[in-house]
């Protein structure tokens, strides 16, 4: 019987987890798919969540805009989602629907291979935006960083993150605007749609930009900075990062060791 399992949100067009899946279960050799889903709406996305109740699917990442109703759905849930408030992955286990949120791993796996250098013990890290994609960044930043400083445009969304997640790190946890919060940070991390104009130039030269959208995938944050000499991290390494973890819990196996940053690209080249 073909294994069934995809990716839910809207728009999902542009998504490239079943090219990254896709490559994996072929490299596995199994019999299952992992395709896109686009509920429009709440209960369009709460119907197709029975469908794993109901044993049609074995479960689903999540991306915007239904990560938190995905929380809210579950029956169990990691220490990692109810921090961030919201689920990416979702499965069934043994009659138990499980939420999970693996973008943290994604991001800290991304640091890992694009900017090995990168010491945070003891450093500041600087994540610009508060809104649902920051979250992760700053739970999963805030286990490894001494500090990590929150910019956003709207103040008191920035003071509201730093409060739902400061007992959920070691780190100190705090509202900067742009200029005061750069001073020191060894790592800037974009996690809105369209990060603010950056003065690069005031940057250590050991600061690591990364930027967590991967359309384009080369962002003007980045381009700055790789022509100015600092280490880049994209976003299409996260998303890869966070897919990992994703495949072992839906499929129950190792990833296979296949080049899935290869057919990635070959489909952002592709779609444009």
């Amino acid at each position: 019987m073909t294994i069934r399992a995809g990716v839910a949100g809207w728009p999902i067009a542009h998504s490239l987890s079943p090219v990254i899946h896709g490559a994996w279960l072929e490299a596995a050799g199994l019999d299952a798919t992992y395709e896109r889903h686009g509920p429009q709406d709440e209960d369009a996305f709460r119907a197709l969540v029975g469908r794993i109740r109901a044993g049609e699917l074995i479960g689903l990442n999540v991306t915007a805009p239904w990560k938190e109703v995905a929380l809210s759905l579950a029956d169990a849930d990691s220490e990692t989602a109810r921090a961030c408030g919201s689920a990416n992955l979702l499965w069934l286990d043994d009659g138990v629907l499980r939420a999970d949120s693996t973008d943290g791993q994604g991001l800290m796996a991304a640091l890992r291979e694009q900017a090995p250098g990168l010491d945070a013990a003891g450093k500041v890290a600087v994540v610009l935006g508060a809104g649902g994609a920051s979250r992760a960044a700053v739970h999963a930043l805030g286990q490894a960083f001494a500090e990590v400083r929150i910019v956003n445009r709207t103040a008191d969304r920035a003071v509201q993150l730093v409060a739902d997640l400061q007992p959920h790190t070691p780190a100190a946890l705090t509202h900067k605007d742009l200029d005061e919060a750069l001073e020191g940070a060894v790592l800037v991390v974009n996690a809105l749609s369209v990060a603010p104009r950056i003065d690069v130039t005031a940057l250590g030269p050991e600061t690591v930009l990364m930027d967590m959208t991967y359309r384009p995938l080369r962002t003007t944050l980045l381009a700055e900075g790789a022509a100015r000499g600092h280490a880049t991290v994209d976003g299409l390494a996260m998303l890869i990062g966070q897919a990992r973890p994703s495949f072992e819990t839906l499929f129950g196996r190792p990833v296979p060791d296949v080049d899935v940053r290869a057919a990635a690209l070959a489909a952002l080249e592709a779609t444009g």
